[in-house]
């Protein structure tokens, strides 16, 4: 397994781990403020897991200067 993968693994692990641990303990209303930022983070981690292309190299647009026919 990639190293990146295992962070990926652990991270997901982590903050489902936390969030089971806060309902069992009875702070489900905490959860329940917290979920966008459960959900960010899991948004997060699947970004991260998937794989990155990189864009590409757009052509130079012309310059008015480098058109023929100019007026000078």
């Amino acid at each position: 397994m990639i190293h990146k993968e295992i962070l990926i693994i652990a991270a997901t692990a982590a903050v489902f781990a936390w969030s089971t641990v806060m309902v069992a303990m009875g702070h489900v209303a905490a959860v329940a403020t917290l979920a966008p930022a459960l959900g960010l983070a899991v948004q997060q981690i699947v970004s991260a897991a998937r794989p990155q292309s990189e864009p590409k190299s757009a052509r130079p647009a012309e310059t008015a200067g480098d058109r023929e026919g100019r007026a000078s």
